[in-house]
C-alpha cells in the first residue's frame, strides 16, 4: 500500500506540473484561465473514456472457430487436441491484444488509475498458466516416463514470469513468446511425420486438470465469501486422526476482505471464469468419446452453465457489499454462489471419471 500511495503521489505531482505548463501557456487574465480550463477538462474526459474504454470486458468467441484454429489448422486436419491447444491459445491473444493491450503493468494514464481490468487479466492469467502446465505434465504424456515436449515445456516457464513487469523484458514480451512455442506444439499435432507431439484425451488426464480447476474455484469462492467475513470451523485436518501440521491450529477462523480490494477479488473471479468457461467448451470437443464413455457429458454442459451466469452484466457502478439478506445487494456473494455451484458438479464430475 504505501508503494501504491507513493506511486500515486508522484503521478499526481506529475500531474499537476502538467496542468501549471499548460495554464501558463495561455496568455494571463480570464479569457486565458477559461480556455485552459476547457483543455483540461477535454483532457480529463478523453481520459476517462479512454479508461471506460479499456474496461470493457472482451466478448466470448467459439472455439470451435476460433481465429488461433484456423490459422494452426489452414491446410491440416483438425485432430485430437487442436480445440483445446487453439482456445488456450485464442485466450492468451485476447488478453494481449484487447482494447488497451495488457493493462497490468502499465505505469501511464489512464491505465495507472484502472484496477478492474488489470485483476480481469491475472484471473484469466491463472486459468492460461494452469491449463498450460496440465499440457506440459500430463495432456501431451503418455505416462509419467514419457519425454515432455520440449515446446510446452519452453512455454510453461514464461507465461509463469512477474505479471507486472513494465521493462527488461515486459509481461507481453514473456507471454507472447510463449504464445510462439504453443503455435509450434498446435502445428506439430496434425503432422504424422512427428509422432512426439501428442495430445492424450484420457479420463484420467481429464481428472487431473479438472483437480486443478477444483481447487481454484473452491479458492475463488472463499475469498468471495469473505466479503462479509464468515468465520469456518477448521477443517484442515477432518477424516485423518493421525494428521498433523507444522503450527498448531486455530479452532475457528474468520477473515474479511477489506473494502478496497472487494472490486478486485470481484474481477479476478470475473477473469478465471470467463478464461474456463472457453477451456471447458474446447474440452467438450477433444473429449467428447471420453465424455461419451462415461456419461458426464451433460455435467460438464451444466458446470459451463453455472460458470456463463457469472458473465451477465453488472448494472451497478460499483460492487456492492451488503449484509446477507440486507437491504443491498452483495455482488461478491452472488459470484460465489454461481462458482460453488459449478465446483460442486466438478467434484461430481472428477468422481465419474474415475468410477463411472
Amino acid at each position: 500500500m504505501n508503494k501504491v500511495a507513493q506511486m500515486l503521489k508522484k503521478v499526481g505531482a506529475a500531474f499537476g506540473a502538467g496542468c501549471a505548463s499548460i495554464f501558463r501557456a495561455f496568455p494571463r487574465g480570464a479569457k486565458g484561465v477559461k480556455l485552459a480550463s476547457a483543455l483540461m477538462l477535454l483532457l480529463l474526459l478523453g481520459l476517462g473514456g479512454l479508461g471506460w474504454y479499456w474496461s470493457r470486458e472482451p466478448l466470448a468467441f467459439d472455439v470451435r472457430a476460433s481465429p488461433a484454429l484456423f490459422k494452426s489448422t489452414q491446410g491440416r486436419n483438425v485432430v485430437t487436441g487442436s480445440v483445446t491447444t487453439a482456445t488456450l491459445i485464442q485466450v492468451g491473444e485476447t488478453l494481449l491484444d484487447k482494447p488497451g493491450g495488457y493493462l497490468s503493468n502499465d505505469r501511464t494514464p489512464p491505465s495507472i488509475f484502472l484496477d478492474n481490468m488489470p485483476n480481469w487479466e491475472f484471473g484469466v492469467l491463472v486459468q492460461v498458466r494452469d491449463l498450460t502446465r496440465s499440457l506440459r505434465n500430463d495432456l501431451s504424456r503418455s505416462r509419467t516416463q514419457s519425454l515432455e515436449n520440449p515446446s510446452l515445456a519452453a512455454a510453461e516457464p514464461l507465461f509463469n514470469y512477474d505479471n507486472n513487469s513494465w521493462v527488461l523484458p515486459a509481461s507481453e514480451s514473456q507471454y507472447r513468446e510463449a504464445l510462439s512455442h504453443l503455435h509450434t506444439y498446435i502445428q506439430g499435432l496434425s503432422q504424422q511425420q512427428n509422432p512426439d507431439t501428442q495430445f492424450y484425451a484420457r479420463a484420467d488426464n481429464l481428472r487431473d486438470y479438472l483437480t486443478i480447476v477444483e481447487k481454484r474455484l473452491g479458492g475463488l469462492s472463499q475469498r468471495l465469501s469473505a466479503s462479509v467475513g464468515p468465520t469456518r470451523v477448521n477443517i484442515d485436518l477432518a477424516g485423518d486422526p493421525n494428521a498433523g501440521q507444522s503450527t498448531r491450529p486455530a479452532v475457528t477462523r474468520g477473515h474479511k476482505t477489506p473494502w478496497l480490494e472487494l472490486d478486485d477479488v470481484f474481477y479476478e473471479a470475473r477473469g478465471s471464469t470467463w478464461a474456463l468457461i472457453h477451456f471447458l467448451k474446447a474440452i467438450e470437443v477433444d473429449f467428447a468419446d471420453v465424455l461419451e464413455d462415461k456419461n458426464a457429458k451433460a455435467l460438464l454442459q451444466q458446470i459451463i452453465l453455472e460458470l456463463e451466469a457469472t458473465q451477465q452484466p453488472v448494472w451497478s457502478p460499483m460492487i456492492l457489499n451488503g449484509n446477507g439478506f440486507g437491504f443491498f445487494a452483495n455482488h461478491s456473494l452472488v459470484m460465489a454462489s454461481y462458482i460453488s455451484r459449478a465446483n460442486a458438479a466438478l467434484i461430481d464430475m472428477r468422481a465419474l471419471l474415475t468410477d463411472g
